[in-house]
């Protein structure tokens, strides 16, 4: 299927189907239940997840394979995302041209930040893109203002000249669409006391990935990914046998970048707005643990560490204490005052606390990331089964010859 081995290909439809049926999946819960809390299926969230998706599957391409740690990927998702602003400012308000452009101006600054932080490894290069990202908040925030904004952001306006399209001379300002479909569109579905939202910007994201994953799957399958792996193995090996390592961590740097500019461009798409914080040095920390939360040089784990971290951020987040103290009413008054007392500090403002706990659990109990988990898992259930057939076969008797 589509030239993949068949665990690759299961894998791929694996992934499909979760993006797919992800309004139903995420929405288990019926509107106005005390659940319902927990319901991550509306449109924002979930092209939320799909884009960090992207972000981490890229960063996982470079630090996955080749073992290099970068601290400055966030650089890449901003210049993504002014890219595509810009591109709806003055050509057309398709995001097809603005991806594109997003893409393209991301992965030439790969390529002039990765030939410098190249020339050093280990911690010395996570310093050096670390280095480069913070001057590239510098210069977003507060000198290049003319191009990117500053701290207000570059925004849409309708004196924008927009070529194709034509400058608006009244009304609303126009919105990212595709040939005539809007991102924001989204059609609803009610049935029974459950609500399914089905939103263009998302399942346009979601395609998006999907390639994206699909890419990614052929890149580690290739014998560049084998060379990439071979560097992360032992690259002064590789050097002593006189093979010049560079261009290939070179190729997985930008093609990590340009990953990253992709989903700078989707953000811009769904929302037109492009700000210096999503190059702080806090983004990139983020993309770093969704990867090694997930599971570090697997294929899926990128995505469900990316998708547990924007659920975490996005629902425990809003959690408070009125809401804690409706969920134990049950309780008497002194004990549900102490049980709320003891979760309050985990969820709301404190949600990072719960992410921390989380990450250092998975970090010693599971190296591997979430994707181990499953694995030990799906272990304990077959040799689960095993025992049991073992059990029958042995109750099982042997007719008298």
């Amino acid at each position: 299927m589509l030239g993949l081995q068949k665990k690759d290909a299961s894998l791929l439809l694996l992934v499909f189907a979760l993006t797919m049926l992800a309004p139903f999946i995420l929405n288990p819960f019926p509107e106005g239940s005390g659940w319902a809390q927990f319901n991550a299926g509306y449109p924002d969230l979930m092209q939320r997840f799909v884009i960090f998706g992207i972000f981490a599957i890229g960063f996982n391409i470079l630090f996955g394979l080749t073992g290099y740690l970068s601290f400055g990927h966030a650089a890449f998702l901003g210049i993504g995302s002014y890219s595509a602003v810009w591109m709806f400012k003055l050509l057309s308000m398709n995001v097809i041209p603005a991806i594109a452009l997003a893409v393209i101006t991301s992965g030439l600054f790969a390529l002039l930040i990765g030939y410098i932080s190249l020339r050093r490894s280990g911690i010395y290069f996570s310093i050096l893109t670390l280095a480069f990202a913070q001057m590239s908040f510098a210069l977003a925030y507060s000198v290049l203002t003319p191009i990117t904004g500053g701290e207000t952001g570059l925004q849409l306006a309708l004196s924008d000249p927009r070529i194709l399209d034509g400058a608006a001379e009244a009304g609303n300002l126009p919105v990212p669409g595709l040939f005539g479909m809007e991102m924001r569109n989204s059609t609803e579905w009610v049935v029974g006391a459950w609500v399914f939202t089905f939103n263009i910007g998302y399942y346009f994201a979601a395609f998006i990935m999907l390639c994206s994953f699909y890419l990614a799957i052929r890149i580690f399958r290739s014998p560049f990914g084998l060379m990439l792996r071979a560097v992360k193995s032992n690259q002064q090996r590789l050097n002593y046998t006189g093979l010049n390592t560079r261009p290939y961590t070179l190729a997985a740097f930008v093609i990590s970048g340009m990953y990253a500019g992709l989903a700078g461009g989707l953000m811009a798409a769904m929302d037109p707005l492009a700000g210096a914080e999503r190059m702080f040095w806090t983004a990139s920390g983020e993309v770093v643990l969704m990867t090694i939360l997930g599971g570090v040089g697997t294929l899926i784990g990128p995505v469900l560490g990316a998708g547990m971290i924007k659920y975490m951020e996005n629902i425990l987040s809003k959690i408070n204490s009125d809401i804690l103290h409706t969920w134990f009413a049950f309780m008497p008054d002194g004990l549900e005052d102490f049980v709320v007392a003891i979760i309050y500090p985990f969820i709301g403002k404190g949600w990072h606390l719960t992410l921390g706990l989380l990450f250092m659990m998975v970090v010693i109990f599971l190296p591997g990331g979430l994707v181990e988990g499953g694995q030990k898992l799906a272990k304990l259930f077959k040799r689960d089964k095993k025992d049991d057939d073992g059990a029958k076969t042995a109750d099982a008797t042997t007719p008298a010859e």
